[in-house]
């Protein structure tokens, strides 16, 4: 695409602004190295079990597993739960495919509902009207480390008798009236990608506080085996008594985590304090609107979206990178898809859900982007916003 013609051409910066930056130093290499000096590269090792710790505290539970991806996570907590072929789940079309393959994979009956203009979450109200005798579960994605309506929903839970299960993949260090989410749940993931606010790589973990869900989860992850307790000396030998898979994961990652989550508290209070430049430097800006924050809820910012026209949000993402902007789009809803057409249920209709899909626009967040750079991304979206109202 060719330079807005805005200021003769002028792009508001030369050197592109990056989408995503980790925050990566020496603290990362040396928690390695630390480990493979010690020899004992095991996975589910000693570091792995203090980082589990760590990262239950963080949730506000009892029992933290690291996996190998927020995807075998919900693997891991989908077998504990002993979910049944033919068993119905709800979740969002507008999420990654991963937890619908999960479901897919055990068998489950896959449904979807709508989601809600405020947050871009699971609007409880259509949950409702997809609800049958056979629901076993919901699964609410809170999207871009902002919660639900999840009083809304855990009181459905109650009254229609349905489990909870949150993906809570984008939300470390998120809560909602205090209390963090993937906490309100039966079961919560977290991803730990490369793209996430805490990064292993890839990674993730499973999070509850329920203990017979927690003690399965340990034999499921360890290969269908009784190692964890052997580990523990409970038994003088570990032998296979149940499903399960390998899904554990390398001290090496773990301590990459360790070192990251020493991170976290910063790394969520940068997010936290460019989300609120965001929302006053582009409030009531014509052409574009913004995430409107639930009373109690608390994010981490780990997206930034905006809503444009559906009809010129291509353009607008083409024009921010011509402003030397980088930003995206994101999912495409999933009961759109090849396979959601040829093998699942067919949807009601979900129109919040394909027009925030066809609207959005994500703009740079993370720890790395100074005031200036966001005072510049501010400035590309109100000069290519100004063209979108002409």
């Amino acid at each position: 695409m060719e330079r807005l013609a805005i200021d003769g051409g002028t792009p508001v910066r030369k050197q592109k602004i990056p989408f995503h930056a980790l925050d990566l130093g020496p603290e990362e290499a040396e928690a390695a190295a630390r480990v493979i000096r010690s020899g004992n590269l095991i996975g589910n090792g000693p570091v792995t079990r203090e980082f589990q710790e760590r990262i239950a505290g963080i949730a506000g539970v009892r029992h933290a597993f690291f996996t190998a991806s927020a995807t075998a996570a919900f693997h891991v907590g989908i077998l504990s739960a002993d979910l049944a072929p033919g068993d119905e789940v709800i979740l969002p079309s507008f999420a990654f495919v991963s937890i619908a393959n999960v479901l897919v994979l055990a068998g489950a009956r896959v449904l979807f509902a709508d989601i809600e203009n405020r947050t871009l979450n699971l609007d409880p109200a259509s949950v409702e009207k997809a609800l049958t005798s056979k629901t076993r579960a919901v699964v609410p994605v809170h999207y871009g480390g902002q919660s639900c309506d999840l009083e809304a929903l855990v009181d459905l839970a109650r009254k229609r008798r349905f489990e909870i299960w949150e993906d809570a993949a984008q939300s470390i260090g998120a809560s909602f009236r205090g209390r963090a989410l993937g906490s309100w749940g039966r079961f919560g993931f977290l991803s730990f990608h490369h793209t996430k606010n805490v990064s292993t790589g890839e990674g993730g973990a499973l999070v509850t506080s329920d203990d017979q869900l927690a003690r399965r989860a340990e034999v499921v992850i360890e290969k269908g085996t009784d190692r964890s307790a052997f580990l523990r000396g409970e038994v003088d030998k570990y032998t296979w008594i149940d499903r399960g898979s390998s899904f554990v994961q390398s001290d090496i990652l773990a301590g990459v985590g360790l070192a990251q989550l020493d991170k976290l508290e910063r790394v969520t209070a940068r997010r936290r304090q460019i989300a609120r430049i965001y929302l006053d430097g582009l409030a009531g800006v014509a052409g574009i609107r913004l995430p409107e924050l639930r009373d109690g809820m608390l994010p981490n910012w780990h997206i930034f979206w905006i809503l444009v026209d559906p009809e010129r949000r291509d353009w607008f993402l083409a024009a921010l990178a011509a402003e030397g902007v980088s930003a995206t789009s994101h999912f495409v809803p999933l009961h759109g898809s090849p396979f959601a057409r040829r093998h699942l249920p067919p949807a009601p209709p979900l129109p919040v859900t394909e027009r925030a899909a066809a609207s959005l626009a994500r703009l740079p967040i993370h720890a790395g982007l100074s005031d200036a750079d966001v005072r510049d991304v501010i400035a590309a979206v109100r000069k290519v916003a100004a063209h979108l109202v002409l």
